[in-house]
């Protein structure tokens, strides 16, 4: 899919998230983690890429789904991304660190003025 890079359309990503993890055979649960997973990885592109556009693929596994978020935007360095102190919340700066806690596996590739690459991947039957 390629989607612009508008706040407004992340329900229709939801939405097609949903619909293929459910056709596929996952829980609610599972559904509802992928949803939110995809929610922040979407918002994150869109708040700090700088790009007019959003790329997602989804890809169907024998035992589970990869999705995957793209931009080509202004990319960033993944180390200089502090740990969120869990003892102390701030009200931004979770996204990634609830994608890793909701997915399976997560991989992410960024670089400078080449955009970002969030690769989501949650498996049936696994529980976290």
């Amino acid at each position: 899919m390629e989607i612009t890079s508008n706040p407004e359309y992340v329900g229709i990503i939801r939405l097609t998230t949903s619909g293929i993890a459910n056709k596929i055979g996952f829980s609610m649960d599972d559904i509802e983690d992928m949803k939110v997973a995809v929610s922040e990885a979407c918002t994150n592109a869109i708040k700090h890429s700088d790009d007019d556009v959003l790329y997602i693929a989804f890809k169907i596994l024998e035992d589970g789904i990869t999705i995957e978020i793209q931009d080509k935007g202004k990319g960033y360095d993944i180390e200089s991304i502090p740990q969120p102190d869990l003892n102390n919340p701030k009200e931004s700066g979770l996204g990634l660190f609830i994608i890793q806690t909701l997915m399976d596996e997560v991989s992410i590739e960024s670089k400078d003025n080449q955009g970002t690459t969030i690769k989501m991947t949650k498996y049936l039957g696994v529980d976290i």
